[in-house]
């Protein structure tokens, strides 16, 4: 029987969801990424209650972006909601300026960072996202919209990996009607974001739009329903993918490959294309990958061979012919900003430091660029015969105290001149946000 579209999600059907993303450890400790909305409000509700009942505990996590001026205020009022409920709540806080454009992508990227820079702190492993069906409807035609292929219109996944952290939607192809429904029948506040109801974001736009494609049969269902098989389609790529990156690719520690580019160029276009993109994003640094039309043409330049030119750049990547094999490296003009080196901390997207002990005030990791590429040599001339290619050399990652370069851990490097400016760095290990081989993005066994 077809469950009705406005009647609340019980406890009881969310915990048959969650059986399709187990086995969870025993007692299991989860996140709750918490808005204020209905629809992570009634998530937070339902996590707990499920939580309880394996002997384990929820936490939701509230960010206060900082974006509006009673953001602060809000954050507060939603914790103190949830804590009537029962539920523990932590404020995360983004620091630093706010980019003038871009703010909602910028907002986005900030968030989750925080909250999965949280669990990993906290060692909790999962951590759920409360995007329902309309939003998996809305993600489907924003990535048509912009002419994406398989794995733009597989929209969001049930189920990812994020290193760290796993991220689970339990409520994928649930109506948001059920969750507000819910949300009443428990008699709980929530807040609305004002932002929902501005035309000036793509998003807004394109929810407008769905009651006009649903009176054509385009309804949020379908569209969900879309999205899932083009999952499965997805899933079945990744894996043949794998294989030619296996077969084609060489990563090594210092965040750079070298690749054969026949194995690409003679697999299924799909495939290869698809290949491509992972080894980009996995040496960019990227969450996201490029776009397809720019990733189409630069698949066609490796199909034309070392005629075609030297060289091309995309996604933050330098790709460089290097005899019969291509170089791909970081754009050293595209890495992010130096941070402060601490035990922990992340770096451009793909490199993690461990250091032995808290490093000096005002010590930093970023690359070593040009300059400190020039220092090294002048005090260790024997690097000039590195094998390391020179287009990977002033991205490599650095440590810095005021203006001298104390540490690159790659080139076996630490300043001998002021011991005890210079960190006892372990390791600086390439770790980046998007793995060449990741693990499957598809709907877990079980979820509808």
């Amino acid at each position: 029987m077809k469950t009705p579209a406005h009647s609340p999600l019980a406890p009881a059907e969310f915990a048959g969801r969650m059986a399709a993303f187990g086995p969870f450890e025993a007692a299991p400790r989860i996140a709750v990424a918490c808005s204020g909305g209905p629809d992570s409000m009634s998530l937070a509700l339902l996590a707990d209650h499920w939580a309880r009942s394996c002997g384990g505990a929820a936490t939701a996590l509230v960010v206060d972006h900082g974006m509006r001026p009673d953001s602060a205020q809000e954050a507060e009022t939603v914790v103190a909601w949830l804590a009537a409920a029962g539920i523990a709540a932590v404020t995360l806080t983004w620091p630093g300026p706010r980019p003038a454009s871009d703010r909602q992508a910028a907002a986005r990227r900030a968030r989750y960072a925080l909250m999965r820079r949280w669990c990993r702190e906290a060692g909790v492993l999962h951590l759920m996202l409360g995007h329902h069906r309309r939003d998996q409807a809305e993600t489907f035609l924003l990535r048509l919209a912009r002419g994406s292929g398989v794995d733009g219109l597989a929209a969001m996944a049930p189920v990812q990996e994020a290193g760290d952290v796993r991220l689970l939607r339990p409520l994928l192809d649930v109506p948001g009607e059920r969750l507000l429904a819910h949300l009443k029948c428990e008699g709980r506040p929530y807040v609305q974001d004002p932002s929902n109801d501005d035309s000036a974001f793509a998003r807004v736009r394109m929810r407008a739009v769905l009651p006009s494609l649903e009176r054509e049969g385009l309804t949020a269902s379908r569209l969900a329903a879309t999205a899932r098989r083009m999952a499965r389609a997805r899933a079945a790529l990744e894996t043949a993918a794998t294989a030619v990156l296996a077969r084609a690719a060489a990563v090594y520690p210092e965040g750079y490959a070298t690749v054969t580019p026949a194995p690409l160029c003679e697999a299924p276009e799909e495939v290869g294309l698809r290949a491509l993109s992972r080894l980009l994003a996995c040496i960019g640094g990227n969450e996201y990958t490029p776009r397809l039309e720019r990733l189409e043409r630069l698949y066609g330049w490796l199909a034309e061979g070392r005629s075609a030119g030297a060289g091309r750049t995309l996604a933050g990547c330098r790709i460089i012919w290097r005899g019969e094999r291509i170089l791909v490296c970081r754009e050293a003009a595209a890495v992010r900003d130096p941070v402060a080196a601490f035990d922990g901390v992340v770096w451009d997207g793909r490199f993690r430091l461990a250091v032995g002990e808290i490093a000096p005030n005002g010590s930093r990791v970023g690359r070593l660029g040009r300059e400190g590429w020039g220092k090294l040599q002048r005090e260790r001339p024997e690097l000039r015969k590195s094998d390391l290619p020179a287009a990977v050399r002033y991205s490599l990652p650095a440590v810095w105290a005021l203006d001298e370069v104390i540490a690159v851990p790659h080139l076996s490097y630490r300043w001998e001149k002021g011991n005890s400016m210079a960190p006892p760095v372990d390791e600086i290990a390439f770790l980046p946000a998007r793995p060449l081989s990741a693990a499957s993005f598809d709907s877990p066994a079980g979820f509808p």
